[in-house]
């Protein structure tokens, strides 16, 4: 079988009806190999992930893993509006009935494959590039995060808004968050701010800069680009520099400006101004904002951040702040593992079905949460916070257990 041979049959191999919920498709590139092409195909759900999906997309990057071919993959959306703005959670609601057991069969499976394929991809060997074009939320953050070469665009629109839902930053989102300086992470957790492109740049999330209308442009530079270096050294960082170099070779686009460069001194003064009653006071009075910054009060872009955070779940607030203090020192596979704990307790206790109702299901925008925030950091309010870290499965039966042995990803990546 000729080269050109092997490449329209592994082309063609791949494609998947238009109706799918993921699109696969390859580019030959000029040199005769390949480059994946993974598209999200939910635009209607503004392209939410559900758990057919993330098999889809887990078993297709097993299979070009080991598909000498196929030297870098590129994951998209589909549509103009959106890249993936989060989980596709309906189902998961129907599960979180008071009457449910813990931990939760369904949310068990959803969390539990969500989370693998953020794994699989931070642990990836080859390139995976994602065009970060439109909305970017909750687990279209993990893919982000979890990718090696991010594009945004001036349409890129990212946040964390899981306050707004009595969630928690979820997605790998305690792991990223923790990297973005000055405390900036904890802010966007705490207020789930939208942030642009620009904003992405400066908070270690994305690597390149490009106009929404970059995308062709984008493919024809990496299918002009000699791959056969990574090819025959069979080494990532040889093709993760050829795609550095294609990626840097498209002219970079004025972006709007970024608000988190603008304020990040009065951000990074707000977060350590004391513990979390102390944040929690500062960022209810207006006054005490103002003297913080007048600027950085005034703006738009805070106030509407501020008014989301006084309106959202105070078990979510509690949550993300320990969490963000707990897994400072722990690794991807560490964090994942953790949010699991978190994420079917969620699923178990009142706030999450309740801001999911209050937002998705009727839309009254009215959430009746449990707790306030005096009452998450009293002596029982914290046991009860603390309880969401708790593992609540017999044992070996955790899902990712497998993940904190001498086997895991973490240490054989060390080795």
């Amino acid at each position: 079988m000729t080269a050109a041979d092997n490449t329209k049959q592994t082309t063609q191999q791949p494609s998947t009806a238009p109706e799918a919920p993921v699109l696969f498709n390859t580019e030959a590139t000029d040199c005769g190999h390949l480059i994946g092409i993974m598209t999200l195909n939910t635009p209607k759900s503004l392209n939410a992930l559900s758990v057919e999906m993330c098999q889809l997309l887990s078993h297709q990057l097993e299979q070009w893993q080991s598909d000498e071919q196929v030297v870098a993959i590129l994951l998209k959306g589909a549509g103009d509006k959106a890249f993936c703005a989060g989980g596709d959670i309906r189902k998961l609601y129907d599960s979180m009935s008071e009457t449910a057991p813990l931990p939760n069969p369904y949310a068990t499976e959803f969390f539990s494959h969500e989370y693998r394929l953020y794994r699989q991809m931070h642990f990836y060997t080859k390139p995976l590039i994602l065009w970060g074009d439109g909305i970017i939320m909750g687990g279209g953050m993990g893919l982000m995060s979890g990718c090696s070469h991010r594009l945004v665009t001036e349409r890129t629109r990212f946040a964390m808004p899981e306050v707004t839902i009595g969630l928690f930053p979820d997605a790998s989102g305690s792991w990223f968050l923790q990297r973005i300086p000055a405390k900036m992470g904890l802010f966007l957790g705490l207020t789930g701010a939208q942030c642009n492109g620009n904003d992405a740049l400066l908070a270690n999330l994305a690597e390149y800069a490009v106009a929404s209308s970059d995308y062709d442009a984008i493919i024809q530079r990496l299918i002009q680009s000699n791959w056969q270096a990574a090819v025959d050294t069979n080494q990532a960082d040889t093709a993760y520099s050829i795609t550095s170099h294609a990626l840097a070779s498209q002219p970079r686009a004025d972006l709007p400006d970024s608000k988190l460069a603008l304020y990040w001194q009065p951000i990074q003064k707000l977060m350590t101004s004391g513990g979390l009653a102390d944040i929690d006071a500062m960022m209810r009075d207006d006054d005490a904002l103002t003297q913080l910054d007048a600027d950085f009060a005034q703006d738009s872009w805070t106030q509407r951040a501020v008014a989301t955070y006084r309106h959202g779940c105070p078990v979510t607030v509690a949550l993300t702040y320990a969490l963000f203090h707990k897994v400072a020192d722990l690794s991807i596979e560490q964090v994942l593992y953790l949010e699991t704990n978190v994420a079917v307790h969620c699923a178990a206790n009142p706030d999450f079905r309740e801001g999911v109702r209050a937002l998705l299901m009727d839309k009254d925008k009215n959430p009746q949460w449990s707790r306030s925030l005096v009452d998450c950091l009293s002596v029982e309010g914290r046991k009860y916070i603390e309880q969401h870290f708790d593992n609540p499965y017999s044992e070996g039966e955790h899902p990712l257990s497998d993940w904190l042995g001498a086997e895991s990803l973490a240490v054989q990546y060390v080795r």
